[in-house]
């Protein structure tokens, strides 16, 4: 039965209701990520899954910064101009402390740029091929913006070759307008994600080329129908898209929009069967799915075409092989890694912004 959610204070569902993170591997990594001065989006935005996806040896990192242009009323991360500054260093860091990490996939994500010119999208394939370099091992998904619908952007960010490209379409079309940014749009989202999923047929018949699958998110409880969560996914694979994960809103602060309903479990359970039905080569929906929710196990599943694979040997074989390849990486550049950039390397990168 679905719950509505009362008073911002009323407690959460217990199917809401998950273990704080903890383990070997998990104080491992974390440890880890502190030498190195890398730090997570899974931690900054209290993900209920770190636990399970560290495991897995994948978590989510942020470039370009934590300003966004834009000011979605689900979102809390800071809004507001960063007036095109770009510290022009951070693919070859970000890059560099990744490879040093066991990690068997990661997810590099971003704010959206709108003052930049083309969004950011240099940015985030400089940062990918960088790290190709140091780790081929490693699994790679950007999750990126829009780049307000620009081709030449959405073709350079492609252009790095990350296995998995996913931009996500948040809410039905119905609620775009009132959750999203202004200049956020349906449309505009389905437009990106078709572009790189005709991208991604190009990469398939090039033997230079990585396989490149395309992946987007939807979340539920803002006041979205059932019939309007299916109909949004029946625009995803009509775009092309690959991979789709559904998961519960929670409203980060008072100021955000309102969780109109709790889904359960069994709704969750009828959207994956809906979405296997329309052909995605793998849908993960719950309460607590993200959009890199288990990500290295979502990835490795839809490559098996067997949603119920079971993929974990395969995981424990590619987390071991990364270690192994991250201790390499530590051996042969710790020599040789640059000292943090000075402070007038993140000056703006006047040749990049957005004029008015």
């Amino acid at each position: 039965m679905e719950t509505r959610p009362g008073s911002r204070f009323a407690p959460k569902p217990d199917w809401l209701r998950v273990r704080a993170p903890g383990g070997d591997r998990y104080h491992e990594l974390k440890e880890t990520l502190r030498s190195n001065d890398l730090y997570t989006v899974c931690e900054e935005a209290r993900c209920p899954n770190v636990g399970e996806c560290w495991r897995e040896g994948t978590m989510t990192v942020m470039l370009l910064g934590d300003v966004c242009t834009r000011g979605c009323r689900f979102c809390a991360v800071t809004t507001g101009d960063p007036r095109g500054a770009v510290d022009t260093r951070e693919p070859e860091h970000v890059a560099r402390a990744i490879a040093k990490v066991g990690l068997n996939y990661v997810v590099l994500t971003m704010v959206n740029r709108d003052d930049l010119l083309d969004g950011g999208a240099d940015h985030v394939a400089r940062t990918v091929t960088r790290l190709r370099e140091l780790r081929g091992d490693m699994l790679i998904e950007t999750l990126v913006g829009d780049f307000r619908g620009q081709d030449d952007a959405i073709v350079a960010c492609a252009d790095g070759n990350p296995d998995v490209f996913a931009h996500n379409i948040e809410t039905v079309r119905r609620l775009t307008r009132t959750v999203r940014d202004v200049r956020s749009g349906y449309d505009q989202s389905l437009a990106v994600l078709a572009r790189a999923a005709r991208i991604a047929r190009e990469f398939a018949t090039d033997p230079e080329r990585r396989q490149m699958l395309t992946k987007s998110s939807i979340m539920v409880g803002l006041g979205e129908t059932d019939d309007e969560v299916i109909e949004t996914m029946r625009d995803l694979k009509a775009a092309g898209v690959s991979i789709v994960t559904l998961g519960q809103y929670l409203r980060p602060t008072p100021k955000h929009h309102e969780v109109m309903r709790f889904v359960p479990p069994d709704t969750f359970a009828m959207y994956e069967r809906e979405a296997l039905a329309m052909g995605f080569l793998y849908c993960a929906a719950g309460p607590l799915v993200r959009s890199s929710y288990k990500a290295a196990e979502v990835f490795l599943r839809s490559l098996a075409g067997d949603p119920t694979a079971d993929v974990s040997a395969a995981i424990e074989d590619r987390i071991a092989a990364a270690r192994r390849a991250a201790e390499r990486v530590r051996e042969n550049v710790a020599s040789a890694d640059a000292p943090p950039a000075p402070k007038n390397e993140l000056l703006p990168a006047a040749s990049l912004v957005r004029r008015p």
